[in-house]
């Protein structure tokens, strides 16, 4: 017999900007529903043009009714935090995960991330995503998090009202400076039983593929902003 899910309104948004990747997203569904039994709504967000992956999102949505898709006009730089914002705006729930498509989700990992919630001041819950990193296996930092809708709407990022990420990332750093802003305001916090773990071809995870290959330029780019903006969380 197939487990019963929870059918009242979800607490929790999990965003997924999606972006020229149509072989991962059932896999990722299919993950995110086996290890989700509480209440959840998925948001991909695409790219207009992006056609083959808006067709098989469209084509698992179809199967799925807490999956839901949005279409933004290409964005050169900041797609992903763009695409992120811009599910903040147009939703409502308390809480918004901010995902990925190369994401595998492990049973329990929603309500231990809601677990450090509990503490009001906390805004920020970063996952364990099973990286061979220090910062990873310590909680110092996590590249996909569960976010409080009450911390954007109250804060923003460190400059900018009602947005939960800085739009000047190509992509890479735009995660340290939500973190690194959340330590500075004392709302930040990591759930190490919250396993989501990132299938990266870094780690020999997954296949390279186009996007994965300009890392390495992007990581440049957005290592300079990230120390350009850093005075921003850290100045007196």
């Amino acid at each position: 017999m197939a487990e019963s899910r929870d059918t009242r309104e979800p607490l929790v948004l999990v965003v997924v900007p999606a972006l020229r990747r149509p072989h991962r997203v059932a896999p990722l569904v299919a993950s995110l529903e086996a290890a989700t039994p509480e209440p959840f709504r998925l948001m991909f967000v695409g790219t207009a043009g992006d056609v083959e992956m808006t067709n098989e999102i469209i084509a698992v949505a179809a199967e799925h009714p807490s999956i839901t898709l949005e279409v933004l006009a290409p964005n050169p730089i900041g797609d992903y935090a763009c695409k992120v914002n811009w599910a903040y705006a147009v939703s409502s729930e308390p809480f918004l995960f901010l995902g990925a498509d190369d994401l595998d989700f492990r049973p329990g990992w929603l309500p231990a991330a809601l677990a450090e919630m509990n503490d009001p001041a906390i805004g920020v819950v970063g996952t364990q995503d099973l990286a061979p990193t220090e910062r990873a296996r310590t909680g110092q930092h996590a590249t996909h998090v569960l976010v409080r809708r009450e911390y954007v709407d109250r804060f923003g990022t460190i400059d900018e009202p009602r947005k939960i990420l800085h739009e000047g990332y190509t992509h890479e750093y735009v995660d340290d400076e939500l973190v690194a802003t959340a330590k500075h305001r004392g709302a930040w916090s990591f759930a190490f039983d919250s396993v989501v773990e990132h299938l990266h071809p870094s780690w020999g995870k997954a296949p390279r593929d186009a996007l994965y290959n300009r890392q390495q330029t992007r990581m440049a780019t957005g290592r300079r902003l990230f120390a350009a903006r850093r005075h921003l969380w850290t100045s007196p």
